[in-house]
C-alpha cells in the first residue's frame, strides 16, 4: 500500500508540474488568446502554491531535474522556475500575502513582452542582433503595457514587472525598504540565479553550488537578506542536482536535511562512471560519504529515473517521520 501512494503521490505530482508548464507555456505565448487571462493565472498561481506545499523538496526535485529538458520552452520552463523560488522565498521571508501574490505573478509574467524571443535566444549561439538588444531592453515597460490591456490591476504586481531589472539596493535590510522595492529585489535574485542554471545552446547552465555562491558569496552581499535566504532555503545541493561524493560516486541530491548544504542524496554511479544496478541512499548529514563537489548536468551521463528518485525521496521522508 505504502508502493502505492508514493507511486501516486509522485505521478501527481509530476503531471501537476507538466501541466502547470504547458499553461503558463500558453498564457505566456498568446496571452491574448487566453480567455480570463487574470484568472487563469491566479489559477496557476493557485497550482503551483499547491505543488510547493504539499512537498518543497519534490518541487525542488522537479524544478532543477525538468528545467534544463522542458518541452514548453526556455520562457515558461524559467517563469515557472522563478515563481517557484519566488514562493518558497516568501514563506521564508514572511511575506504578507498580498505581497506573496504580487511576486509570484510578477515573476510569472515579467517578460511576457518578450517570450517568443526569450525562446528564440534559448537556442542562438550567434550574439543579440542590435533589434533584439532594444527588445531586450524595452520589454519590462511593454510587458506592463501588454498586462494592463489583460486587465490586470495589481499596481504592486505591474510596479515589480516594471522594475525587474534595476539596480539592487546596497546593503540595505528588506524590512527597511518599501514594498515595490522589496519584492523587485527578491525577483531580481532569483531571476539572476534560475539564468545561471539554466543551459542554452550558447553555453551549458552552472551548477547550483556555483549560481548560489555568484549571488550570495560576494561581499557585498553578505547581508542581503535575499541572498542569504535563498542560501538557507535552496542551499548549495538543491534537490535535483548532481553532486560528487567523497567516495567517488555521482549522486543525485533527493531531499534537504535538518543541516543546509548536508543532504539526502542517492548515488547513481560509481567512481569510474559506471552506472550502478540500483541506486544506493546515503544521509550525509550522518557521515561519510559527504559530498565533495556539484557537478553541472551536462558533467553527468547516466539515465536518471525521475520516477524511481522522487519514490525514493518519499520513502525517506516518510521514514524519518516520527510515529504518532
Amino acid at each position: 500500500m505504502a508502493t502505492a501512494n508514493a507511486d501516486d503521490e509522485y505521478e501527481d505530482l509530476l503531471s501537476q508540474w507538466l501541466d502547470l508548464e504547458a499553461a503558463l507555456s500558453m498564457l505566456l505565448l498568446h496571452p491574448a488568446l487566453v480567455p480570463e487571462f487574470n484568472a487563469r493565472l491566479r489559477q496557476c498561481d493557485q497550482w503551483l502554491q499547491e505543488i510547493v506545499g504539499h512537498d518543497t523538496d519534490a518541487a525542488l526535485y522537479l524544478m532543477f531535474q525538468l528545467a534544463s529538458t522542458s518541452t514548453a520552452g526556455y520562457s515558461a520552463s524559467h517563469a515557472l522556475v522563478c515563481a517557484t523560488l519566488c514562493q518558497i522565498l516568501a514563506q521564508e521571508l514572511q511575506l504578507p500575502r498580498h505581497e506573496r501574490e504580487s511576486l509570484v505573478r510578477a515573476a510569472i509574467t515579467m517578460n511576457i513582452a518578450m517570450t517568443a524571443l526569450q525562446n528564440q535566444l534559448a537556442l542562438q549561439h550567434e550574439p543579440l542582433s542590435s533589434e533584439q538588444k532594444h527588445a531586450v531592453a524595452a520589454h519590462p515597460e511593454k510587458g506592463v503595457a501588454q498586462l494592463e490591456d489583460l486587465n490586470i490591476r495589481d499596481d504592486l504586481w505591474l510596479d515589480v514587472v516594471a522594475a525587474h531589472h534595476a539596480t539592487p539596493p546596497v546593503r540595505t535590510t528588506l524590512a527597511s525598504l518599501p514594498a515595490e522595492s522589496r519584492l523587485t529585489h527578491i525577483l531580481a535574485t532569483v531571476d539572476r540565479y534560475a539564468a545561471m542554471i539554466s543551459p542554452r545552446k550558447s553555453r551549458p547552465g552552472r551548477t547550483a553550488s556555483d549560481s548560489v555562491r555568484a549571488i550570495a558569496g560576494q561581499p557585498e552581499q553578505q547581508d542581503d537578506d535575499v541572498a542569504v535566504a535563498l542560501m538557507r532555503t535552496v542551499g548549495l545541493c538543491p534537490p535535483g542536482t548532481f553532486v560528487q561524493l567523497s567516495n567517488g560516486d555521482t549522486a543525485v541530491v533527493l531531499r534537504r536535511s535538518e543541516r543546509v548544504n548536508f543532504p539526502l542524496v542517492a548515488s547513481v554511479a560509481d567512481a569510474h562512471g559506471e552506472a550502478l544496478a540500483a541506486p544506493v541512499l546515503y544521509h550525509t548529514v550522518r557521515g561519510q560519504p559527504q559530498v565533495a563537489a556539484a557537478l553541472a548536468r551536462s558533467a553527468v551521463t547516466t539515465n536518471i529515473n525521475h520516477h524511481m528518485m522522487v519514490r525514493l525521496g518519499l520513502f525517506a521522508a516518510q521514514a524519518a517521520k516520527p510515529p504518532r
